[in-house]
């Protein structure tokens, strides 16, 4: 064999050599442990469930879910801005995923009981999603909860009129299939990031 054929030989075992390494990190991707856009937060021991009132009055836990993906976010009806914006963001990947939304359950646990009854709740909610629920408890209930996600919320002074904002976490909590938190989102994550996360967790439920 000459050095040239011997060279062409070791050059082209070289290149099918790499092309079964990407084609593997490609399985690995897809089929191994997935590579979300989001933080992964699998192996966190807090965010292990909840205790409230739907806007319907049903008492609801995170057993309830079981079988969905969830997606849990804290906010407050008069907010202005970030939980509106979130909502319909959350509204819009459901309707991105089309058939595979029946699987998933958006919640919003609003920070803000002393105004949000379960009333303006029902009317808030479904302008974002038919689906979506909204949950809430009283001060302590809610106080509770938020420690269990750790998250921070706090009402400001009201103005002359009695209005008043309330600062909170922004992040979604996305839980799997079995009711283990898994991701945390950011809002401003994109659509087409979020689609593809709850996506890769629908897949993890197939059997």
């Amino acid at each position: 064999m000459n050095s040239r054929r011997a060279f062409a030989l070791i050059a082209a075992g070289a290149a099918l050599g790499i092309g079964l390494v990407a084609v593997l990190a490609t399985l690995y991707t897809d089929y191994g442990r997935p590579r979300f856009a989001a933080v992964d937060v699998t192996s966190v021991e807090w965010g292990r469930s909840f205790e409230l009132f739907d806007h319907h009055g049903k008492r609801r836990t995170l057993d309830d879910f079981r079988g969905k993906v969830v997606l849990l976010f804290f906010g407050f009806t008069h907010c202005p801005d970030m939980c509106p914006t979130t909502l319909a963001l959350l509204g819009e990947a459901m309707r991105e995923l089309g058939t595979d939304a029946a699987q998933v359950q958006g919640l919003f646990v609003t920070v803000d009981p002393k105004r949000d009854t379960s009333e303006v709740l029902a009317h808030y909610l479904p302008a974002f999603h038919p689906s979506f629920l909204g949950l809430r408890g009283n001060e302590e209930i809610t106080a509770r909860t938020a420690k269990e996600f750790k998250i921070f919320f706090q009402a400001q002074p009201p103005d002359a009129q009695g209005a008043y904002s309330v600062d909170h976490c922004v992040h979604v909590f996305v839980f799997d299939r079995s009711g283990r938190l898994r991701l945390l989102m950011r809002p401003d994550s994109g659509l087409d990031s979020m689609v593809r996360d709850l996506r890769l967790l629908l897949k993890e439920g197939r059997t």
